[in-house]
C-alpha cells in the first residue's frame, strides 16, 4: 500500500472542494453576508492541505485495486471532514457533531439536516450546502478522474470503485464515462435552474434547488421546503427532473445524442417508472380513503410528489407525512430501500438489482416446475451471467442486514421504533426524511451525538454501496 500515492489523489479531491468553497465565498461577497470569512478561511485550509501531496508526490499511472478503494473512501471522508469547516467557523446551530452531520448529509446527497431554521443562514452558507450536494452527486472521486493519467490502470481502478455506468447501450471507456457524467449533470442542472426561475422561484432559490434536485439531495433554502412555494408548476418540474436524475446517466446521454426510444425500451427504466406509478396510485388511494387528505386531488398531488421524492432519494416534501396510514408508510419503505437506477445519483439497493432479483426468483420457480429445462435469467432478451445474478441477490441481503444493524444501534439510543427504523433506512439509502421524529418536515436535531454518528456512518456506507468500505478490511 503506497500511502503517498493515495494522498495525492485525495488531495485532488480537496482542491476541487476548495474551488467550490471559493464560489460560495463569491456568493457571500455579492450578498454581503457574514459567511464570507468562514468560507475563505475554509477554502484556504482545504487548498493548502490538498495542494501539499499534489506538489510533492509524483503522478502514478499504476495503482492497485486496494489503493483504488482506499482513494475512494478517503476521498469521501476527507471531503466531508473539510466540508464541515464553513459550518464550524460560522457557529450558530453548528456544533462539531452537527457540522459533521450536515457535511456528510450534503456530500452523500442524503439531505437530512440538524437545522431548525434554515432561512436564518447567510446565503453564502446556503449555497455551500447545496454545492456539497452537487459535488457529492457527481462523485468527488469521479471529478478527480478528469486529471488522472490517460494511460495505465489508475483511471480504470478508480472508475470501477466509484462510477457505475455500465449499460448494454452505454459501454464507454472511463474517460468517456466521466465526460458523460459531467455533460449530462451540468446540462440538467442549468436547464432545471432556468425552468424553476421561469416558474416563479428567485434566481438564488432556483439555482440552489437545481443543485439539490439533480444530485437527488434535498437541501432547500426554505424552512418549509417546496411547500413554501405552493406551486403545482414548480412541483411538476421538480418531479420530472427527480425521475430523470434517477435514471442511468450513460443511458440518458445515449438517448439524447442517438436514440431517445432507448429510454422507452430499457427494461430497468420501464420497471422503475412503472413501479413508481403504481406506488403513487396506491398511496394516493390510501391517503384519500383514510381521510389524511381533504380531497382526491390533494391526495394524488401529495402522493405523486412525496413518492417521487422518496424513490429518487431527493427528500423534498410538499406536506407532512406524519399521520400517514400504515399501508402508505409500509409501501414507501419499499421505495426507500429500492430507490433509483444504477449509474444515477440516487442511493439505495437500486431498481436494477430489484428487477434482476425478481427475474431470478421467477426463473427459479420455473426451474422447480421443469427440472430438466435450461432456464436462464434474461434482461432485454440477453441471458445474464450467473455471477451477476448472484451478486445482485447477495447485495440485497447484505444491504438489508446492514440496515438492520444500523436500526438496532439507533434504537439503543432510546429512539422509538418508527423513528429508529426509518432513520436507519433513510440514512443508508441517502433518502433523508423518514417517519416519527424525522418526518418530512422534521429534522435530526433531537438525536444524541452517538445517534448522529451512526447515521453519518450509514450515509457514507450507503453512498459507497457497502463493498467499497468492506474491501478495506478484507485480507489482501
Amino acid at each position: 500500500m503506497r500511502f503517498p500515492v493515495v494522498a495525492r489523489y485525495v488531495g485532488l479531491a480537496l482542491l476541487l472542494n476548495a474551488i467550490f468553497m471559493c464560489l460560495s465565498a463569491v456568493v457571500s461577497l455579492v450578498c454581503r453576508d457574514v459567511a464570507l470569512t468562514p468560507l475563505l478561511l475554509s477554502a484556504a485550509a482545504t487548498f493548502v492541505v490538498g495542494i501539499f501531496p499534489f506538489i510533492f508526490v509524483p503522478a502514478e499511472s499504476e495503482i492497485s485495486t486496494r489503493e483504488g478503494y482506499l482513494i475512494v473512501v478517503l476521498g469521501w471522508c476527507a471531503s466531508c471532514l473539510f466540508g464541515m469547516l464553513p459550518y464550524i467557523l460560522y457557529g450558530g446551530e453548528f456544533s462539531v457533531s452537527n457540522a459533521w452531520f450536515e457535511s456528510v448529509s450534503g456530500y452523500t446527497t442524503t439531505g437530512a439536516s440538524i437545522l431548525t431554521d434554515v432561512e436564518s443562514l447567510p446565503r453564502g452558507l446556503l449555497f455551500w450546502r447545496s454545492a456539497t450536494h452537487w459535488i457529492g452527486g457527481v462523485g468527488v472521486v469521479a471529478f478527480t478522474l478528469l486529471v488522472l493519467p490517460s494511460a495505465g490502470s489508475a483511471r480504470r481502478r478508480l472508475s470501477r470503485t466509484q462510477v457505475s455506468l455500465k449499460h448494454e447501450d452505454a459501454n464507454y471507456s472511463t474517460q468517456k464515462i466521466v465526460r458523460v457524467i459531467l455533460s449530462v449533470y451540468m446540462g440538467l442542472t442549468l436547464i432545471l435552474a432556468a425552468l424553476l426561475r421561469v416558474a416563479g422561484m428567485s434566481l438564488f432559490d432556483a439555482l440552489n434547488h437545481a443543485l439539490s434536485t439533480v444530485a437527488t439531495g434535498g437541501f432547500s433554502t426554505r424552512n418549509a421546503g417546496i411547500m413554501y412555494y405552493n406551486s403545482p408548476l414548480i412541483e411538476g418540474i421538480l418531479m420530472v427532473f427527480m425521475i430523470i436524475s434517477s435514471i442511468n446517466f450513460g443511458l440518458l446521454y445515449v438517448a439524447i445524442v442517438k436514440k431517445f426510444t432507448l429510454l422507452l425500451t430499457s427494461p430497468v427504466v420501464r420497471y422503475f417508472v412503472g413501479s413508481l406509478a403504481v406506488g403513487i396510485l396506491l398511496v394516493a388511494v390510501s391517503l384519500a380513503t383514510s381521510g389524511h387528505s381533504a380531497s382526491w386531488g390533494q391526495a394524488f398531488r401529495q402522493a405523486a410528489f412525496q413518492m417521487t421524492s422518496i424513490a429518487s432519494t431527493t427528500g423534498f416534501a410538499i406536506g407532512s407525512n406524519a399521520g400517514w396510514p400504515p399501508f402508505a408508510v409500509l409501501l414507501s419503505f419499499f421505495f426507500m430501500l429500492q430507490c433509483g437506477c444504477a449509474g444515477s445519483t440516487s442511493g439505495g439497493i437500486k431498481a436494477d438489482r430489484t428487477l434482476i432479483f425478481y427475474k431470478a426468483f421467477v426463473a427459479h420457480i420455473r426451474k422447480m416446475l421443469h427440472p430438466n429445462a435450461v432456464i436462464s435469467v434474461r434482461l432485454r432478451g440477453i441471458s445474464m451471467d450467473e455471477g451477476a445474478v448472484s451478486a445482485a441477490s447477495l447485495f440485497i441481503v447484505l444491504y438489508l442486514l446492514v440496515a438492520l444493524v444500523v436500526a438496532m444501534l439507533l434504537l439503543l439510543t432510546g429512539l422509538d421504533l418508527t423513528t429508529g427504523i426509518s432513520a436507519a433506512v433513510a440514512s443508508l439509502s441517502n433518502v433523508g426524511p423518514g417517519y416519527g421524529e424525522v418526518y418530512s418536515l422534521g429534522s435530526y436535531s433531537g438525536f444524541s451525538g452517538f445517534a448522529k454518528a451512526v447515521c453519518t456512518v450509514a450515509m457514507i456506507v450507503g453512498r459507497l454501496e457497502i463493498y467499497a468500505v468492506l474491501m478495506l478490511f478484507y485480507p489482501r
